[in-house]
């Protein structure tokens, strides 16, 4: 697997491109906006683009997914329906946040232990509700690769106040979830620097195993 991370929307979201080096088909992990962008970034890698996965349903991360979706012939697989609350709004948090963004129906809603194919790779599909109620996580196990979407950031995690948003269970899906995977696996998150489970759990103040015990 080969990823490549193209921040999109004035939010700075980091979407991220990913594929099989083999088929050299690939797929835009929460392509939220700045189209022309991607699609350049699509071309430059010489990549063939066969899906668009997304990890929930907030406008930065999936905005414009339906879009791309559309004019590219591909199909949208994820979030959980959990998420489908928040992606009926997209057309109304538009116009709140003066981006860009477009109702669209899944092609595939994906659950907790699914997996996702793209060319001969196979992620693993991680539910992880909390920052929304059906984010997922995508984790490629053989490269130790994870996107997180919202769940986890470098030193922080997701926001949840939110509507629909739980911090009790983002802190239970980051630690009873994310952490068994093992302190090996490199994230990227849905904004900022990549980082390593096991970083976060030795420094990051929401999540780390001494803040815990505190």
């Amino acid at each position: 697997m080969r990823a490549a991370i193209l921040p999109v929307t004035p939010l700075q979201q980091n979407c991220s491109l990913i594929w099989c080096t083999k088929t050299m088909k690939g797929a835009l992990v929460d392509p939220g906006g700045d189209l022309d962008r991607l699609k350049a970034g699509v071309a430059k890698a010489g990549v063939t683009l066969e899906k668009i996965l997304v990890t929930h349903g907030h406008l930065d991360h999936c905005g414009m997914a339906g879009v791309l979706a559309k004019e590219l012939d591909l199909p949208i697989e994820g979030p959980e329906e959990a998420d489908r609350f928040w992606i009926a709004r997209l057309d109304d948090d538009a116009g709140r946040w003066g981006v860009e963004a477009h109702t669209f129906e899944p092609d595939r809603w994906l659950k907790d232990g699914d997996t996702v194919t793209v060319g001969d790779l196979v992620l693993d599909v991680v539910h992880c509700p909390g920052h929304t109620p059906g984010h997922v996580v995508f984790v490629h196990q053989p490269s130790r690769f994870a996107f997180v979407g919202d769940v986890l950031f470098k030193g922080s995690i997701g926001r949840t106040d939110f509507p629909m948003s739980d911090h009790q269970s983002l802190i239970d899906a980051i630690t009873q979830k994310l952490w068994p995977l093992g302190d090996d696996i490199t994230f990227v998150p849905g904004h900022g620097p990549v980082s390593t489970f096991g970083a976060e759990r030795q420094t990051n103040p929401f999540v780390a195993d001494m803040a815990l015990k505190q």
